[in-house]
C-alpha cells in the first residue's frame, strides 16, 4: 500500500466496531510485565509497528518474550526488576514512547544500553527524560547531538531520590520514570508543577501499576486538591493476565467518521467510562459539537444528527485527537479552534505545520498563534492530495474526511503500520454496515 484514493460512502451506516488494542496501554504493560516477578500473558495486545519495536528492545535486552500473532497474546517472563543483558544497541523506529520507556527501563541495568531510530526521531527531543534520570543519578550520554536520539545509557541500577517534573514536551517521561521507579535503591518522590501536560496518561500509568501491584500516592494540596507531588513505593509488581482495552484514538477516527454523516452510527465496544485511557473523552467533544451521544461503562455510541457546530476547547489532555478534531471541523457550521497544542510541535511530525498545510488544499482557512488553530471550514471541499508526513494520524484523520468528500488521495498511507495496519480496510467496511 502506497497512495490510496478512499471512497466515499454513499449512505449512512449502522456498525459496531472493536479496533486493535491500546499501543498506550500495550507498551505499559510490556514494560511492567518484564519487571514484574513471574510471567505474564497479555491478551488483545496490539501488532503495529510501535509495539513490535518495544517487544525487539525487551527481546535485544534479554527478556524471554513468546508472541502468538493470531491469538494476539504475548507471554513475559518477568525479571523482577533485572536487566539480563548487560549491553545492547535498540532500534526504536519512530516509536516516542518506545524510545523513552525502554531508556528509563535500561537505567536498572548495569551496562551500557543504546537507544536510537529513524531519522525523525533523532528530531524529536528526549533532553528532558534524560536530565530526569541525571538527577536520580544514572549517566545519560548523547553520542551525536545533546538532548536528542541516539541516547546512551551507562546504567549501574538505579539510585532514585527525590524529582521535580514541571512543564514538560511530553507526559511520557514521567510516566517512564514512575515505571521503573519501585526499583530504585531509593524511594521515588517526584514534586509536580500544574497543570501538566496530557495528565490523563500519566494517570493512566498510575492506574496500569496499581494493576501490576504498585500503587503509588498521588498527594494533593489540601485546599486546592491540585496533585502536588507522587510517590512511588519500593517493591516489586506481581506478573498478571492482563486484557488491553481496545484503542481510544484509534476508535476516534470511527466515532469521527459517524458524526461528519447524518443518521450514521457507530458503536465502540470495550471502551465507555471504566476506560483507562483519557482519549475517550473525544467522544464529548462529539457531542458538544452536536452528535448524539451515548456513553456507556463499556460502549461508546456515535449518531449524526447532520447539525455540527465549531467549538473552541483546550486539547491539552488528549493532543492525539487534535487531528481527528480537525477533520470534523470542516464539516461544523462556524470556526473550530484548538488551544494548548505545543506538544504536537515534536511528534511524529510538526503536526501543527502539517494539519495547517493539508487542511488548506481542502479549501479551509486555517489561522495559528503559538499553540492554538483555529479551522474556517470551507463552503465546499476541494479534491486534493494529501501528505502524510510518516504520520498515522495524518493519514487516519484525512481518511475520514475522504468518507464525506471525492477525489482526496491518501499519499504514503502505509504510514497507518505504525498502530493500525488494518485501518483502511476497517474504515472501508464501515461504510458498509447498514
Amino acid at each position: 500500500m502506497s497512495d490510496i484514493i478512499p471512497t466515499p460512502f454513499t449512505k449512512p451506516f449502522n456498525a459496531t466496531i472493536s479496533p486493535p488494542g491500546s499501543k498506550s496501554l500495550t507498551n505499559r504493560a510490556l514494560i511492567l510485565a518484564a519487571l514484574a516477578d513471574g510471567t505474564s500473558t497479555l491478551s488483545n495486545v496490539l501488532l503495529a509497528d510501535d509495539t513490535l519495536v518495544m517487544l525487539d528492545s525487551l527481546r535485544k535486552l534479554g527478556f524471554e518474550v513468546r508472541l502468538d500473532e493470531s491469538a494476539r497474546t504475548v507471554s513475559v517472563v518477568g525479571q523482577k526488576g533485572r536487566i539480563p543483558a548487560s549491553s545492547a544497541e535498540l532500534f526504536c523506529g519512530n516509536s516516542g514512547t518506545t524510545i523513552r520507556f525502554v531508556t528509563a527501563l535500561c537505567s536498572l541495568g548495569k551496562g551500557e544500553y543504546v537507544l536510537d531510530g529513524i531519522p525523525r526521531m533523532r528530531e524529536r527531543p528526549i533532553g528532558q527524560l534524560g536530565a530526569m534520570l541525571r538527577n536520580l543519578g544514572v549517566r545519560i550520554e548523547y553520542p551525536i547531538r545533546e538532548n536528542y536520539p541516539p541516547i546512551r545509557v551507562l546504567a549501574d541500577r538505579l539510585p532514585g531520590g527525590h524529582l521535580h517534573f514541571g512543564a514538560a514536551q511530553s507526559s511520557q517521561y514521567l510516566s517512564a520514570v514512575l515505571q521503573v521507579g519501585p526499583y530504585a535503591r531509593n524511594e521515588l518522590r517526584v514534586r509536580l508543577d500544574w497543570p501538566q501536560t496530557s495528565w490523563p496518561y500519566v494517570a493512566m500509568t498510575m492506574r496500569v501499576m496499581d494493576q501490576f501491584g504498585i500503587t503509588p500516592e498521588l498527594v494533593r494540596n489540601e485546599k486546592t486538591q491540585i496533585p502536588e507531588r507522587i510517590d512511588v513505593p519500593r517493591g516489586s509488581y506481581i506478573a498478571r493476565d492482563y486484557v488491553v482495552e481496545p484503542d481510544a484514538s484509534n476508535a476516534s477516527y470511527f466515532l469521527a467518521a459517524a458524526a461528519i454523516r447524518e443518521g450514521a452510527k457507530v458503536t465502540i465496544e470495550g471502551l465507555g467510562k471504566r476506560s483507562l485511557q483519557g482519549d475517550v473523552g473525544f467522544a464529548d467533544l462529539l457531542h458538544q459539537m452536536g452528535a448524539e451521544l451515548v456513553f456507556g461503562p463499556d460502549f461508546i455510541t456515535i449518531t449524526g444528527t447532520g447539525r455540527l457546530e465549531g467549538i473552541n476547547v483546550s486539547m491539552g489532555d488528549m493532543p492525539d485527537m487534535a487531528q481527528t478534531l480537525a477533520a470534523v471541523a470542516l464539516f461544523a457550521d462556524g470556526p473550530t479552534t484548538m488551544r494548548d497544542l505545543h506538544t504536537l510541535r515534536v511528534k511524529e511530525t510538526d503536526r501543527i505545520a502539517a494539519l495547517s498545510n493539508e487542511l488548506q488544499k481542502l479549501g479551509a482557512e486555517v489561522e495559528i498563534e503559538r499553540d492554538t488553530m483555529t479551522i474556517h471550514p470551507p463552503e465546499k471541499l476541494k479534491a486534493a492530495h494529501i501528505d502524510t508526513y510518516d504520520d498515522h494520524r495524518m493519514a487516519m484523520s484525512f481518511g475520514v474526511v475522504a468518507t464525506r468528500a471525492s477525489g482526496i488521495v491518501i499519499k504514503d498511507a502505509q504510514c497507518v503500520n505504525k498502530t493500525y495496519p488494518r485501518f483502511f480496510d476497517d474504515l472501508a467496511r464501515l461504510g458498509q454496515q447498514t
